[in-house]
């Protein structure tokens, strides 16, 4: 299993657009190979950024799926909500 944190910068007032883009787009994320669970969080001490909590069965699915939200563009629809590109975290269990 693959851990995935994104964290989503948006421009400034634009959370709202951002919240209903991924709302609008995770049902496709959801249902991608290799996608075990993906859940949205706020940051109450920010109102312009957001995260992505993602589970994976590899990081190789989840490589292959970000490919795939490039190629068809759905990140350049998103372009100007964002006010960078997001931030990605690949996160590995702590054995201790």
């Amino acid at each position: 299993m693959h851990t995935v944190l994104l964290i989503l910068n948006c421009q400034p007032g634009k959370r709202a657009a951002l919240l209903e883009g991924l709302a609008a787009s995770l049902p496709d994320t959801r249902a991608f190979d290799g996608c075990k669970l993906v859940e949205t969080y706020v940051d109450n001490d920010n109102p312009d950024r957001a995260f992505l909590w993602e589970k994976w069965e590899s990081r190789a699915h989840q490589e292959k799926y970000m490919q795939w939200r490039v190629e068809s563009g759905s990140m350049d629809a998103m372009a100007d909500i964002f006010a960078g590109p997001p931030e990605i975290l690949h996160l590995g269990a702590n054995p201790a």
